[in-house]
């Protein structure tokens, strides 16, 4: 059943991650979509260690890969390293109130975004601009609803 449960939300995160929103809202709007798949992704490894683990955040990372045309292995580095870290500090990270925990995914999310433009950079000579930024504040203002939602979702479940 966590499995399933598990599965379901990335999967739900991942419709919002690839979603189109420049037929409905402003073209900036897209850049300020939070990092749907990792916040859940994070969450899951801390809440649930032994279920969510460094495998597991590897073929996500392959799936939004595929899903967003990018080059394999592109997130799934960034998302293989945040878990390692996550779940290395997964006790710590528990005893943190939500506003710290909103902190430490921010920094989890600019080392997403620091890898990512690092890759892109690379191999597509992409520029850094400051939107490349807005991405970590929307998901930080948000990851204490994240939380809240996926705990709930996780105590009504009786997932353990």
């Amino acid at each position: 059943m966590s499995f399933f449960a598990i599965s379901v939300t990335l999967f739900i995160a991942m419709v919002l991650e690839v979603i189109d929103l420049s037929k409905t809202f402003p073209l900036e709007i897209g850049f300020l979509r939070p990092e749907w798949v990792l916040m859940t992704l994070i969450y899951w490894m801390i809440a649930l260690p032994q279920r969510v683990g460094v495998m597991m955040s590897w073929g996500v990372g392959i799936l939004m890969d595929v899903l967003l045309g990018s080059g394999i292995g592109h997130h799934s580095l960034s998302f293989l390293l945040i878990s390692y870290i996550s779940l290395k500090f997964y006790q710590r990270l528990r005893m943190f109130s939500v506003v710290q925990q909103a902190i430490v995914v921010f920094g989890f999310l600019f080392l997403h975004v620091m890898i990512s433009f690092s890759v892109e950079y690379f191999f597509y000579s992409v520029t850094w601009t400051m939107w490349n930024l807005m991405p970590l504040l929307t998901s930080a203002l948000i990851w204490p609803l994240v939380f809240l939602l996926l705990r709930a979702l996780r105590r009504s479940l009786q997932l353990a």
